[in-house]
């Protein structure tokens, strides 16, 4: 086993299932990193850049939804989940979370190695997109992995609906994000029309965030289209 093979995280609590991937991923050409709980796993996602994530839903310490929302607001690395939850809206919540993929157990070792497969082809073709736990333009300084938000040196304390709005922004860097996509990953799909949360909640971070709300020089509005968050 050497470092060069793709190294796996496998966030679950159940042992029988920690020897039954081990034994899979190993005999596959896998490295394999186990957590117990979705707070280790967050740690070890941010410490060890595993190449591919699986994930458990019920987790003793927290819902397994939590602990992906949570990875997307600074990761990309493809997410499987494997569930008991076999209902549709289970799979749809957590593709919605941020999931890549969800496989009901039981499963089959030749079905879960596919879809790794798939995963990690994706996340080669947008590497040069990936995500850092950190962003910093000017004196605007955001770790998220650590959900701290610094100005001019200054921790800066945001709500939840703040710091998921900008969570967005910091993933699209540099990039327009239009009204419905901001609203649908910050509030949810049943949102994506209710552009008046944006201004509100845009005008709140602008008061938070700049030093002059009035004229932006982070946070800037595309007219009619969506808001774009600078990188340089």
């Amino acid at each position: 086993m050497t470092d060069t093979m793709p190294l796996v995280l496998v966030i679950e609590d159940e042992p029988q299932i920690h020897r039954f991937l081990k034994v899979a991923l190993t005999s596959n050409g896998y490295r394999l990193l186990t957590a117990l709980n979705g707070q280790d796993g967050l740690i070890q996602a941010a410490t060890q850049q595993p190449a591919v994530i699986i994930l458990d839903l019920g987790l003793p310490d927290m819902d397994g939804l939590e602990v992906t929302r949570r990875l997307r607001e600074w990761s990309t690395t493809p997410l499987i989940v494997l569930s008991a939850r076999g209902q549709e809206q289970d799979k749809i919540d957590a593709l919605d979370a941020g999931a890549n993929d969800y496989l009901t157990k039981p499963f089959g070792v030749g079905e879960l190695m596919a879809r790794m497969r798939v995963a990690l082809r994706l996340a080669a073709r947008a590497a040069a997109g990936t995500a850092t736990p950190t962003f910093t333009v000017g004196g605007l300084h955001v770790d998220l992995a650590q959900r701290r938000v610094e100005r001019d040196g200054q921790e800066v304390q945001l709500t939840p609906r703040e710091y998921g709005l900008l969570t967005v922004l910091v993933r699209y860097a540099g990039r327009v994000v239009t009204h419905q996509q901001l609203l649908r990953e910050a509030w949810g799909p049943g949102y994506t029309e209710e552009s008046h949360y944006l201004r509100v909640y845009m005008g709140h971070l602008r008061r938070k965030l700049e030093s002059d709300p009035a004229r932006p020089r982070y946070l800037l509005t595309e007219p009619g289209v969506g808001y774009r968050l600078v990188d340089e």
